[in-house]
């Protein structure tokens, strides 16, 4: 596979078809996520059989109880603008973060482009930790962040779960910081409530300094995937025109 470095972090791949990889080809994807937050594959004329079938060599599918399954494929959900009324609210954040063991990966499949607009929004959570002054990282070395569900009705299954603050990945051995929305990040091992909310709104915000972020415009037939340990992620629903559909699987590690 050949990996072209984007600006300011993440990979392209326009070479290769997700049907056309390899069993050797999965670990440096792999690697090369663990490295660089997310790959781009472009011109993919995959189908959501082909995507399920890509995603399952990376781990193991999961879904999140709530979201809207696509039909004829079940362990995949819709993202979709049709319909609404008022564009759907979105704030970068980590996908699933309220189980005990979240999603590695995210994928986005390309299903229907909007004319203009409709970008999804990365943010690099190594270079997040590593600009934060070292006395905060010592003071919170040790520190746990308690997780919890928000924005979906769960008739059942976990609703919150503490995580490390930070995180070191353990494909890359680097250490990123572990966030999610604050609406989501509750409360810190060890710090009072009041206090720990401070906390958390400073590091959020730290942490997606529009400097780290890449923006990705979508094109007809994009795949997209990201290691939700090492980034955070939102959609951008301002000023889109036209219908903007995307077809989503997560996936746990193995």
């Amino acid at each position: 596979m050949d990996f072209h470095a984007l600006s300011p972090f993440g990979v392209e791949i326009n070479s290769v078809s997700i049907t056309a990889l390899q069993d050797a080809d999965i670990d440096p994807l792999k690697h090369a996520l663990a490295a660089n937050g997310f790959v781009v594959f472009r011109q993919q004329s995959a189908n959501d059989a082909d995507f399920v079938r890509f995603l399952d060599r990376l781990g193991h599918l999961t879904f999140t109880i709530g979201e809207t399954p696509v039909s004829h494929q079940p362990n995949l959900n819709i993202v979709s603008n049709i319909g609404r009324t008022t564009p759907p609210r979105s704030v970068f954040h980590t996908d699933t973060s309220y189980i005990a063991h979240p999603p590695a990966y995210t994928a986005l499949r390309a299903v229907t482009i909007p004319t203009a607009g409709g970008g999804t929004l990365f943010s690099d959570q190594y270079r997040a930790y590593d600009t934060l002054p070292r006395s905060v990282t010592a003071q919170l070395a040790d520190a746990q962040v308690l997780h919890v569900v928000s924005g979906l009705t769960l008739p059942e299954g976990e609703t919150q779960s503490w995580h490390p603050l930070f995180q070191r990945h353990p494909l890359s051995g680097r250490l990123a910081l572990f966030l999610s929305t604050p609406a989501r990040c509750q409360a810190i091992s060890g710090i009072a409530p009041a206090q720990a909310g401070r906390i958390i709104r400073l590091l959020y915000q730290h942490s997606i300094r529009p400097y780290r972020w890449y923006r990705h415009q979508w094109q007809p037939d994009d795949i997209i995937v990201w290691d939700n340990r090492c980034t955070m992620h939102r959609a951008d629903h301002s000023a889109v025109i036209g219908d903007r559909v995307l077809h989503r699987g997560l996936v746990l590690s193995r």
